[in-house]
């Protein structure tokens, strides 16, 4: 079966007590609403792309540096597994921990926020390195 194409979300920035949209085809879209329309908004914070971006970059560094694990994609993994950022699944009776996404539609960005401090001290207390000693800035 097929999923139903979602409308992309539109961003906007508090401007005062006003929210006013992030890009022109945010307001483009906003601006296509009748006037007087009632418009349902969610409120909550989008993911910042470039602390994703800084996350992946320092985990590329960390493995070439200290070459603990294969892949980058391999450390974040142990990371998620050992900080418990993680779902239970019952497997032949046997509940086994299976790494949770942090894909933006997974996570909010307040949630990023402290698995990004638990995965960088859980590396800083594991492996010795900090995004100063690679080289990364956040």
């Amino acid at each position: 079966m097929a999923k139903k194409s979602e409308t992309p979300p539109i961003y906007c920035l508090k401007r005062g007590e006003t929210l006013v949209g992030e890009m022109q085809l945010d307001r483009e879209r906003i601006a296509a609403m009748p006037a007087g329309e009632r418009i349902r908004v969610e409120l909550r914070t989008g993911r910042v792309p470039s602390r994703l971006r800084f996350w992946w970059a320092f985990l590329h560094e960390v493995v070439s540096s200290t070459e603990c694990c294969p892949t980058a994609e391999a450390l974040h993994e142990t990371v998620k597994l050992m900080c418990g950022y993680t779902t239970p699944v019952l497997v032949k009776g046997m509940t086994v921990m299976v790494p949770r996404s942090i894909a933006f539609s997974s996570m909010t960005e307040e949630e990023f926020t402290k698995f990004l401090a638990d995965g960088l001290r859980f590396i800083a207390d594991n492996y010795g390195v900090t995004p100063e000693q690679a080289g990364v800035a956040a």
